[in-house]
């Protein structure tokens, strides 16, 4: 066997590293994915990105699967892997062999022939888990129903951004207990900051997560009373109440019950004075949040927005840039 064939071997030998949750991942290499971001953020900033033939990821392809509607997660993967030297295939279930049958371990064992990695972004997720076992490249969560890792990493970005080190600050949650308060609640385990969370009893987190973050030592609090959660809190989080699947019956139901949640200006008022207000939109205006929060002097959701881009590059680094991946976007 040639020396070039027996290092070609080992590589795909390699176990692939999956970027599917938060929690999977030391708090060490979260914070150099950040770091690699915010280099490469810099570089292009500053007109110095490397987009010539030996860019970080240069020739490599990025299989983009999306089974729902989606324009941060689709746009922002699409165009970091460009950035990074690579190039990108759009899939839908509709039009690949997984509309007519074929399974998810089928489908990861044959797309791994062709691609370098995998971003999946489902309505089930067990398919995730599924297409990682089955894949011999990375896997990288775009979104699950009960996760969404990605944007964390853009919303921690953000408010570094603006606001300095993450750690030992304090973030609120009102709303609905979905994947992005689940994926916020790892965040905050493995950043270090505080995280009051208020949803009504029937839309509280998981308890299996809040029982985690006790475990791994977090500073993670679920309440009921939305007051209570954002007064003194340095940001301030919320998201859609409706779900693309919810029913016209289920959306008034959730509505009601959720309209002590809505993030408005005497809600806001009770956060810390120069605290953040986040979304990771869609946003509906009069809904979760006021017009006047989200167009206003606390409001950073384009900047948590054009984050995911850059947050998504230092994950695209990790996950395929070898072992010197913390070199990405250095100069």
């Amino acid at each position: 066997m040639s020396a070039a064939v027996s290092t070609l071997s080992a590589a795909n030998t390699a176990a692939p590293r999956h970027f599917l949750d938060l929690k999977d991942l030391d708090a060490t290499t979260l914070r150099q994915i950040l770091d690699v971001a915010l280099n490469m953020k810099a570089m292009q900033q500053n007109r110095r990105f490397p987009l010539h033939p030996r860019s970080p990821l240069a020739g490599r392809m990025l299989g983009i699967i999306l089974s729902k509607p989606s324009t941060r997660t689709r746009v922002s993967f699409e165009v970091g892997i460009r950035q990074l030297g690579g190039d990108s295939i759009m899939l839908s279930p509709a039009e690949m062999q997984l509309g007519r049958g074929e399974t998810i371990a089928d489908t990861a064992r044959v797309l791994s022939r062709f691609v370098d990695a995998i971003v999946l972004r489902t309505g089930k997720n067990d398919s995730l888990h599924t297409l990682a076992k089955w894949s011999s490249v990375p896997v990288i969560n775009g979104l699950t129903p009960t996760s969404h890792p990605v944007q964390i990493l853009a919303d921690i970005l953000t408010f570094e951004e603006h606001r300095g080190p993450v750690q030992g600050r304090t973030f609120a949650w009102t709303g609905d207990g979905n994947n992005v308060l689940t994926s916020l609640i790892e965040g905050a385990v493995r950043f270090g900051f505080t995280l009051r969370a208020a949803t009504p009893p029937d839309m509280r987190p998981p308890q299996e997560v809040l029982d985690w973050a006790k475990r791994e030592g977090g500073a993670v609090e679920w309440l009921q009373d939305p007051k209570e959660a954002v007064r003194g809190a340095d940001c301030v989080v919320t998201d859609t109440w409706i779900s693309m699947s919810d029913s016209e019956d289920e959306a008034a139901s959730r509505m009601a019950k959720l309209e002590a949640y809505q993030v408005n200006a005497n809600l806001m008022a009770l956060a810390a004075k120069d605290a953040l207000f986040m979304h990771c939109l869609p946003a509906h205006i009069g809904e979760e949040v006021t017009q006047d929060v989200f167009e206003g002097p606390h409001s950073v959701v384009f900047d948590e927005a054009e984050n995911r881009l850059h947050a998504q590059k230092g994950v695209l680094a990790w996950a395929m840039g070898g072992t010197d991946w913390v070199s990405f976007g250095k100069e």
